[in-house]
């Protein structure tokens, strides 16, 4: 029986994902967790097969959770299930250990491939979106673009100021204060030597980060 922990604020999500694995009868679901943190302490009292983890949550997100993971629990199986589309973080969280990434639109079958891939082949699932992503990066020039040089939180921030959501509503969402996004905005703009958040979403919108 396959182990599996969901990290997923949306509990009607929680709940779909455990039916669908738990529809096979060869895999249990065996905690459920609204958030990084409790994700987290959970995962250093107990064991399970895979963690399948969401990328926005309060307190502690997906990204930092991942990175406490690959610190304490390096051999666990970690597979990204998200809202957002596999361009605007697949190969970042790939490279920061993650086993796989799925957009939560992919169907079910996917995510049962997933699961067994990681856990019985112990090896990491690329859904072909990812592979090309993956090619791509290898084949590009060695030189960066600007967003490729943000670290994982500036990048997160800098993608929700390109969906025009407002310092203050970014705050909320990561339980940050709204000196501290402003602070994060500056270092992005610098870092990215644009001048204002119609640049940024110029920015991201040519390069296909939002839509």
């Amino acid at each position: 029986m396959i182990r599996v922990l969901i990290a997923d604020d949306h509990s009607i999500v929680r709940q779909g994902l455990a039916r669908i694995l738990e529809k096979s009868g060869k895999m249990k679901i065996v905690a459920e967790c609204d958030n990084g943190t409790d994700a987290l302490n959970w995962l250093r009292k107990h064991n399970c097969d895979v963690a399948m983890i969401d990328i926005s949550m309060p307190g502690l997100n997906g990204i930092d959770l991942l990175k406490h993971l690959q610190k304490e629990k390096p051999k666990l199986p970690v597979l990204i299930l998200s809202i957002y589309a596999e361009d605007q973080y697949a190969v970042r969280l790939i490279k920061a250990g993650a086993y796989g990434y799925l957009t939560k639109g992919c169907a079910p079958s996917i995510l049962m491939d997933a699961v067994n891939c990681v856990v019985n082949d112990r090896k990491k699932y690329i859904s072909p979106a990812v592979a090309d992503l993956l090619a791509n990066e290898v084949s590009a020039p060695d030189g960066k673009l600007p967003h490729q040089t943000l670290s994982d939180r500036e990048y997160q921030i800098f993608l929700q100021l390109a969906s025009a959501k407002a310092v203050a509503e970014i705050a909320r969402t990561m339980a940050l204060s709204a000196k501290t996004i402003s602070t994060y905005r500056t270092r992005i703009m610098e870092k990215m030597r644009l001048g204002n958040n119609q640049e940024l979403m110029r920015y991201a919108i040519d390069n296909h980060l939002v839509e």
